[in-house]
């Protein structure tokens, strides 16, 4: 090849030297902007593959370009003006077909200076306004505007169904203020397939999806996809208006847990999220519930991770449907009342070669050091939150479901691992923080910033944390040091009574401590209390199969159990399948077991969740001051030897005695004092016949007695029925 290519004019506009087009051959060209796309009247256009190219004034009058090289077309085109899309378009004839369109290189920087400023000082706000592939129109031209963050890269293109995957085409302008590379591809359609080409320092090229994709192919392939940008016509106006009141520290939050593909076995044609809506919000009303909560439904390679293991931070998984059927969804579960809550993963990511992992060749979103950088439980990445671009795209991706799909809150997934530089690390394999500490400075200052900003832009949505460890202040607000949560999950209290339960009615007097422990600090956080997937997985057996003794005597601890949860101060969760007593743990490739439903204990404890979430919501004693100690008394505290509890729930009005009896013997005449004479109705008795019980009780009410008891001057006379939980109600 000959060191220069010329076109027949002799005009020296249309040079480029060998060396460019060496690199543009093999799509390694740092800067194409400044080779292709009009320079100086001269016009530039690499096209491999194409028979031939035109360009075309306003007018549609046509200029041939003259191939230089292989690909490179070139020709004086006075009317072809930079930095203006519209000035002129090409025509290229490909095999079989010409296609008419504007240039990418004839468009000028797409992301303004302060955009790019504001994404490298960590604004959340920048990055989801610089990055990804959105539709949009520049110079009165639709297409695609694409951008990334790749600083250490040599060259980025797209790749995609609109260039045969090639490439040498569409190599991208780097903004060397944010490394940040842009281009804008015109009449790209919806639904058509892309990636980013990134070349590292050495020269390797990896193929990697849209970090900000709002939309993916379904697994196994790996692709982006371009979304729709029509905005969904919400019908939720009234809940969202409501949802300050729904959400409420006095308001009874109930949570059905669910992982969307197993819930129900998918029938045949229409997509998962469009099944689910037809079912799943009226059955969570039907049941009682205010919410569901969604295990990760972020798109994922590895569907056995349940989600965990997320890539696409910003798309719904394909598994499901599109993302406008995502919406869909959240609609009808707000037009039947129910909230929905998304588990969200910031902790860590999968090593998938075309996801985050060395996305430029270097660590950019993880730590390099794997000691800081991998996570030795889960085989993944920990995300570099000290790096403020990360930090702005993880902030980014929390706001977004929260916007674009009405989400009414997040669960923070894995929020211990996030918080401590050794969690699951061996001596000598973790880096202490700048003071010589355990604690993660980064992770902190990031939840601290994440619920700042989630209060700010979404004051009446809730942030829940995962967090299994004593660290203070989990809920407390960010200005007193805390991390700003709303809510946290009460794992001690969780792992204390199912342990408790899991001992043979007969040992249980000798580790009551177990059942009555969580009061002790119930409120120095304001906790939900999870019976979650994670207790009924990786051979842990059901919540049923924990429960000791025959079927009856498993049914009747299951039933007191809930009932005790559901008196017991703090919002409720429970994992779909423990309203069915699911005999086996669950599984992510089958549907809950329904058929369940034929057998009347199994149907005695789904109308006890059903009757128990009724009372929590109709009864202001069971939640009015739920993270207020003046809502709580013991009553019966220390009767280990009949292992029974008794409490008493107020709204400061109205008084609910809560009694449960964990043995198997009815015990008649218990007496307990009460705050109040008169009569006492039976709210519940978990041992009615209409839940599967053997019917004893106290014929639905009690009267006190002038005889004191437990430091009050009267009390009940009650008969426990066995392994059961009665609610009674003061009525004056």
């Amino acid at each position: 090849m000959s060191q220069e290519a010329r076109t027949d004019t002799g005009d020296t506009g249309s040079l480029i030297d060998a060396a460019q087009l060496a690199a543009l051959d093999a799509g390694l060209h740092g800067d194409p902007f400044a080779v292709l796309g009009p320079h100086h009247e001269w016009l530039r256009v690499y096209a491999p593959g194409a028979l031939g190219v035109d360009a075309l004034d306003p007018q549609g009058a046509r200029t041939p370009l003259r191939e230089q090289a292989p690909g490179l077309y070139a020709g004086r085109v006075p009317y072809a003006r930079p930095g203006d899309g519209a000035s002129y378009r090409l025509a290229i004839r490909w095999p079989g077909a010409e296609q008419l369109t504007a240039d990418p290189y004839a468009f000028g920087a797409l992301l303004d200076d302060d955009t790019l400023r504001g994404l490298a000082d960590g604004s959340w706000r920048s990055a989801e306004e610089a990055l990804g592939a959105r539709l949009a129109e520049v110079d009165g031209i639709s297409g695609l505007r694409c951008s990334v963050w790749a600083p250490n890269a040599k060259r980025v293109a797209v790749v995609g169904d609109f260039n045969g995957w090639d490439a040498r085409r569409h190599g991208m302008r780097l903004r060397h203020r944010a490394g940040v590379w842009e281009i804008f591809i015109p009449g790209i359609q919806p639904g058509e397939r892309y990636k980013f080409a990134i070349t590292d320092g050495a020269g390797r090229q990896e193929l990697k999806a849209d970090p900000m994709a709002r939309r993916s192919e379904a697994p196994p392939a790996t692709a982006s996809v371009v979304d729709d940008s029509t905005p969904y016509s919400w019908k939720d106006k009234a809940w969202m208006q409501e949802r300050r009141e729904r959400h409420a520290p006095a308001a009874p939050i109930s949570i059905y847990e669910v992982h969307a593909g197993s819930w129900a076995a998918p029938g045949e044609g229409a997509c998962l999220w469009d099944q689910l809506a037809d079912k799943l919000p009226a059955y969570a009303r039907a049941m009682g519930f205010s919410h569901v909560e969604l295990m990760p439904i972020m798109e994922h390679p590895f569907g056995g991770s349940w989600g965990y293991q997320p890539l696409g931070m910003f798309a719904p998984t394909a598994r499901y449907g599109p993302p406008a059927a995502f919406a869909r969804f959240v609609d009808r579960c707000h037009a039947a009342g129910i909230g929905v809550i998304l588990d969200w993963v910031p902790a860590h990511f999968p090593d998938d070669p075309h996801g985050l992992v060395r996305f430029d060749g270097t660590a950019l979103y993880e730590y390099e050091d794997p000691r800081e950088g991998y996570h030795p439980d889960w085989h993944t990445l920990v995300y570099n939150l000290g790096r403020t671009e990360v930090k702005a795209f993880m902030i980014a991706s929390a706001l977004h479901w929260l916007r674009r799909f009405h989400i009414d809150g997040l669960r923070v997934d894995a929020v211990a691992s996030m918080l401590y530089r050794d969690y699951s690390r061996q001596p000598g394999q973790w880096i202490p923080n700048r003071y010589g500490g355990r604690e993660n400075l980064e992770a902190v200052r990031f939840l601290q910033d994440l619920n700042g900003a989630v209060r700010e832009e979404f004051p009446d949505a809730i942030m829940v944390a995962e967090e299994s460890t004593a660290w203070p202040g989990v809920t407390a607000p960010v200005a007193d040091g805390g991390l700003g949560f709303h809510y946290k999950w009460n794992m001690g209290w969780m792992h204390d009574t199912l342990r408790y339960l899991a001992h043979d009615p007969v040992h249980r007097k000798h580790h009551h401590h177990d059942i009555t422990f969580g009061m002790v600090y119930a409120y120095s956080e304001r906790f939900i209390l999870p019976l979650s997937h994670d207790e009924v997985v990786h051979g842990k057996g059901s919540l049923l199969g924990k429960m000791p003794g025959d079927m009856a005597a498993r049914l009747a601890n299951l039933r007191a159990y809930l009932a005790f949860m559901w008196a017991h101060p703090g919002k409720k969760l429970l994992f779909m399948g423990g309203e069915l007593a699911q005999q086996a743990e669950w599984n992510h490739d089958a549907a809950l077991d329904w058929n369940l439903l034929d057998h009347p204990g199994h149907r005695g404890v789904q109308r006890l969740v059903a009757d128990l979430n009724g009372l929590y919501r109709a009864l202001p004693a069971l939640h009015a001051l739920d993270a207020d100690p003046a809502g709580f008394a013991w009553s019966i505290l220390d009767d280990r030897d009949n292992s029974v509890v008794a409490f008493v729930r107020s709204d400061g009005q109205s008084h609910l005695l809560a009694v449960t009896n964990f043995t198997p013997v009815v015990r008649h005449g218990y007496r307990i004092g009460v705050p109040r004479a008169g009569s006492w109705a039976e709210k519940l008795n978990t041992d009615a016949t209409d839940y599967g019980g053997s019917g004893q009780g106290n014929r639905g009410r009690a009267r006190t007695a002038d005889v004191s008891a437990h430091g009050q001057p009267q009390a009940l006379s009650l008969t426990l029925p066995p392994l059961a939980t009665l609610f009674l109600s003061h009525e004056g």
